[in-house]
């Protein structure tokens, strides 16, 4: 008897998690998977429109090459204001009847399982598997009750949709990434309507620019790269008036600077209040980005490069890609003289104490003061 897995969900987005459920619960039971996407799920209330889900989904499966791999409209077509699991499972029993069905569903939701509409009928149509995870607490007398079973794999990760959505993680299929920024879903309809349309073209540049040089470098941080490329210039969105109350509140010691180097600072502040970014490596790369400061970690040295060498900048940066392409830390020096260069030949005052602090430690008289 042929096997076959229903898997469904709102999907919202899809993220590579999802796909490693899949790929384990088909090897490991045999059997096809048939994605099920909810038009509009019962516990959730999807962000993005069932079309862009349903697109993203196509995208990830044809990327992660799963085999024997179908995604069902039923769900899609369906007319009912609420899909519920029981007329999915009842409609492929019908259709399929010399079929054995599996369930698919996350941790998070077994414990619910018994208030699902119709649970008792589920697991005689369907047998119901899930694949633990290492923040959820599974209830013993729902797995009991219904004889769902855990499937032996532990290798989903920390991703979720909500985490996808609110930039906290990006283990997604770089196609789904693509398809996001192209559309202007989650994250990226709310940096436009903070920084506009022409400063989020700057970010997006910064943020693929920032994440090539650390992944050519081979270095692990490249995830966190394109996140605070993506915000470095947050603070930009911020009128005058809203910039100085905030550095006079948050940023005392700094209120003295330039005003040009206000919003990295404000960045910085913004990350954490509208996008929940607690990573304090990506926190300072963002809040130095313009001016350097002494003693720069990796990632703040390839966001400053990224930055100054943006191709849409409109100058000539390929020898400076290329060259923090081959090497992060002597690419940043070289983009940290020819900065210092333009800025002195352009009149622009580089005695600021971060930049003179951060000239002096990596330029000074050709010596190089910090290893690598």
């Amino acid at each position: 008897m042929e096997n076959i897995i229903l898997f469904g969900g709102a999907f919202d987005p899809v993220h590579n998690g999802h796909l490693r459920m899949a790929n384990a619960a088909s090897f490991l039971l045999n059997a096809d998977i048939v994605f099920v996407p909810s038009k509009s799920p019962r516990w959730k209330n999807p962000t993005a429109t069932i079309d862009h889900r349903l697109k993203m989904l196509a995208l990830a499966i044809r990327q992660n090459g799963i085999s024997g791999t179908t995604i069902s409209d039923f769900e899609i077509k369906s007319e009912s204001e609420v899909n519920y699991t029981i007329d999915t499972i009842r409609y492929f029993v019908k259709k399929y009847p010399l079929k054995r069905f599996f369930l698919l569903i996350g941790a998070d939701q077994v414990n619910q399982f018994a208030q699902w509409r119709e649970p008792e009928e589920i697991v005689k149509l369907a047998k119901v598997v899930y694949i633990p995870r290492p923040d959820i607490k599974i209830d013993e007398k729902i797995v009991k009750r219904f004889s769902i079973e855990q499937l032996p794999y532990n290798h989903t990760g920390e991703v979720s949709s909500t985490k996808i959505r609110n930039l906290q993680s990006l283990d997604m299929p770089s196609s789904v990434l693509d398809y996001i920024e192209k559309n202007h879903l989650y994250y990226i309809e709310r940096i436009l309507n903070i920084v506009g349309k022409e400063r989020y073209a700057h970010c997006l540049s910064v943020a693929h620019l920032a994440r090539s040089i650390a992944y050519k470098n081979e270095r692990p941080e490249y995830h966190k790269a394109y996140v605070a490329g993506l915000l470095h210039d947050l603070g930009k969105g911020y009128d005058t008036e809203q910039t100085i109350a905030i550095m006079k509140r948050q940023f005392k010691d700094y209120v003295n600077l330039p005003a040009f180097a206000y919003h990295q600072f404000i960045g910085s502040y913004l990350a954490q209040k509208e996008f929940g970014i607690k990573d304090e490596e990506i926190l300072d790369a963002i809040s130095f980005h313009a001016t350097g400061k002494p003693h720069m970690s990796p990632l703040g040295k390839i966001i400053y490069s990224a930055d100054k060498i943006d191709p849409l900048r409109g100058f000539n940066s390929r020898p400076l890609i290329k060259k923090c392409y081959k090497n992060y830390y002597l690419g940043f020096l070289m983009v940290l003289s020819a900065n210092r260069d333009y800025l002195l030949a352009n009149g622009k005052d580089i005695k600021n104490s971060l930049t003179d602090a951060c000239m002096q430690l990596y330029l000074g008289k050709g010596k190089e003061i910090e290893s690598r």
